[in-house]
Order: C-alpha cells, then sequence, then structure tokens
C-alpha cells in the first residue's frame, strides 16, 4: 500500500485531471443517484471508492475526502490523524517521528500538491472529521453538495 501511495502523490497532477474529467460525470449522475436513492446506493458505492481509494492513497473512509487539496496524500495516514500540516516531530530527513520508515504524509502532501494545477489548495484550513460520517462515501456527499451548490437543490 505504502508503494502506491507514494505512486499517487508523484503522480498528483495527472490523477487531479482523472478527477476533474470524474467529478463532473458523477454529477451529471445525481438525478439517477436520486431517483435510486442516496442511501441505497451508499453501501455498493462504498465498496468501490474504498477499493479504489484504499489501493491507490491508503484511504481510511474519513467521510471527508481532502486528497484533492493534500496533493493526493490522505492526511488520515498521519499516525496522529493530524489534518492540517505536519506535527512538530518531523525528521530532518522529513520522516515521521511516530514511524521512522515512513516519509511524514504532510511532507508528502506538500511535494504532490506543488505539482497540482491548484496548488495553493494545500494551504486551505480542513474542517475536523466528523466521526458520524467515517466508513461512509465522499464521492456521494461530493455529488449531493455540487449538485445543490449549482442547481439550488435543498440537501436533506
Amino acid at each position: 500500500m505504502y508503494k502506491f501511495r507514494q505512486w499517487s502523490v508523484t503522480n498528483s497532477r495527472r490523477l487531479e485531471a482523472v478527477y476533474r474529467k470524474f467529478e463532473p460525470l458523477l454529477i451529471r449522475l445525481h438525478p439517477l443517484f436520486k431517483l435510486l436513492g442516496y442511501g441505497r446506493l451508499e453501501k455498493p458505492v462504498r465498496i468501490v471508492e474504498k477499493a479504489v481509494k484504499g489501493l491507490m492513497f491508503d484511504c481510511q473512509m474519513c467521510g471527508k475526502c481532502a486528497l484533492s487539496s493534500t496533493g493526493m496524500s490522505c492526511p488520515m495516514n498521519c499516525p496522529k490523524s493530524i489534518r492540517n500540516g505536519p506535527c512538530g516531530g518531523v525528521r530532518m530527513d522529513g520522516h515521521c517521528e511516530v514511524i521512522p520508515q515512513m516519509r511524514c504524509v504532510w511532507v508528502e502532501a506538500w511535494r504532490g500538491s506543488q505539482q497540482m494545477r491548484d496548488n495553493q489548495a494545500i494551504q486551505q484550513v480542513q474542517i475536523p472529521v466528523n466521526n458520524l460520517l467515517k466508513g461512509s462515501s465522499s464521492w456521494l456527499r461530493v455529488v449531493r453538495h455540487e449538485y445543490a451548490a449549482h442547481e439550488g437543490e435543498r440537501i436533506q
């Protein structure tokens, strides 16, 4: 998993381009998702999302994905679960103080973010994870929120 995670950060710009094509497609599917019922879709979409994001990013399924802001490095892989930048224990070589053989998630996030089109997104403060969302699909949440933002639909 760690090798895939490093590959994803190294290829963050390409993955960003893929996501920019994928997100509008998902948003266009909102009427179908709404017809079928978001509650009914949650489990199958969550399974696919966990498989894809788990393999590529070692995703922890926090329910509030920040990959597009953190250079394709999942901040939830930080052993201290730090969501906004590195702790004071990053070693001089950029490795984690808790898991010395692992590069700091935030050092990797900075590296990946600098390759992305929106390389300033890493400076946005990430809100704390809502533990009620843990294990749920952030893809479906993005679709509902983006569709509502563009169409003025009220989210339930």
